[in-house]
């Protein structure tokens, strides 16, 4: 695993506004990095990144279908008591999922340690299945790197198809997309998958989270006052779970992308029981709920909120002292452990991999890199190949 200097492509800006990354610069900061890119071998790809996700994401899954049946585990994952009969019925009718992402410790030798699971709402999409490999052709075509560069990214591929599967599982022709006002980053995420999805053959309809509606018969509606009835939407379930129209959404029957058992595995409860189920397992860290973990624990461990999103929230804790790594609005909910394990660093910058799947199979991969430990939203991404 290299990280590699390369010229940008003096037209990169111009073909970000052409193709809609308008949010390649956020808040005067470069987001897109492509001065940059890191090197992988084929059996790094293979056997450190591509199997253990497909495994950890089977692991994921087991704690999936123990939590729906335990109602001491659906407490703990601070499932709200009233949706419980709805996660368990939309893990048993095998409601179809769309895509996750795990964020993985990996520095080219492995085991790959998996830090958390994406499975929700995870962004940094159109970057990865589209951009990232817009810029590995044109660099190729270029002659800027070597002929028989490849990446691991199948995932704007896999999508479409998925798409096409969940069209033809729930009988559909049209889906909505929602997210919240106001984020760049949201807004194209969300776009890219109407593109995916319109060439799967389905119709995409766009609204705001904040202009849903809810007609007097109990459906959810658009701007139009056409019902909902199926909806991808870029906003997590412990969110919307705890919104005042939570309590419409038994009647308002969406299939929803993504599924409500995805609420148990976007959950960092899902670290402490995965610990439990697959104890030394070597792509996971030790993990405890926090008020269940030994009394003295023993090097550096990392304190996390069940909810935390965009690393907020999180403290390090060594020799029982504890100090706060980064601000933020969760923790009300619980906090689990998790191990130290240092992400990798390359000429000042620490290195975060994400592990993409799409139906359940791995799809490619994304690189994040930061000067802080904790990798967050404005942290920069940069391009890989294999080679």
């Amino acid at each position: 695993m290299l990280r590699r200097q390369l010229a940008p492509r003096p037209d990169w800006q111009q073909q970000a506004a052409q193709y809609g990354f308008h949010f390649h610069t956020m808040y005067g900061e470069p987001y897109w990095d492509e001065s940059v890119y890191y090197q992988f071998s084929l059996a790094q790809i293979e056997n450190d990144i591509e199997n253990p996700s497909a495994e950890l994401h089977e692991m994921c899954l087991a704690v999936v279908d123990a939590v729906v049946n335990s109602e001491q585990l659906l407490t703990k994952f601070q499932i709200p008591r009233p949706f419980w009969e709805l996660v368990r019925d939309a893990w048993q009718s095998g409601a179809p999922s769309l895509y996750s992402r795990l964020d993985l410790v990996y520095d080219g030798n492995g085991p790959a340690k998996l830090l958390e699971n994406n499975a929700d709402t995870p962004t940094s999409l159109y970057e990865t299945g589209f951009w990232q490999w817009l810029w590995l052709e044109q660099q190729v075509d270029r002659q800027q790197l070597p002929r028989a560069s490849d990446q691991f990214n199948s995932l704007q591929e896999k999508l479409v198809y998925r798409f096409a599967d969940i069209a033809q599982w729930y009988g559909i022709n049209q889906m909505h997309f929602a997210c919240c006002k106001d984020t760049d980053e949201d807004r194209g995420t969300v776009q890219y998958l109407q593109d995916c999805a319109i060439a799967a053959g389905l119709s995409a309809d766009f609204v705001f989270i904040e202009d849903i509606g809810l007609a007097d018969t109990g459906v959810f509606t658009d701007l139009a006052d056409a019902p909902i009835t199926d909806c991808f939407k870029l906003y997590p379930w412990e969110f919307m779970l705890r919104e005042s129209y939570a309590t419409e959404l038994a009647q308002a029957q969406v299939n929803w992308l993504e599924p409500l058992w995805k609420s148990i595995i976007s959950n960092k409860a899902l670290l402490p029981q995965l610990w439990k189920m697959f104890p030394n397992h070597p792509n996971l860290l030790p993990a405890y709920f926090a008020d269940e973990a030994p009394s003295s624990l023993d090097g550096k461990w990392v304190k996390k909120p069940l909810f935390s999103r965009e690393g907020a929230n999180i403290s390090l804790i060594e020799n029982n002292q504890t100090s706060t790594l980064s601000d933020g609005p969760y923790g009300e909910e619980g906090f689990i452990l998790q191990a130290f394990h240092p992400l990798p660093r390359f000429e000042r910058n620490y290195t975060l991999i994400g592990s993409w799947l799409v139906d359940n199979l791995p799809a490619g991969i994304s690189v994040r890199e930061d000067t802080s430990l904790i990798t967050q939203d404005l942290s920069r991404y940069v391009p890989h190949i294999i080679l």
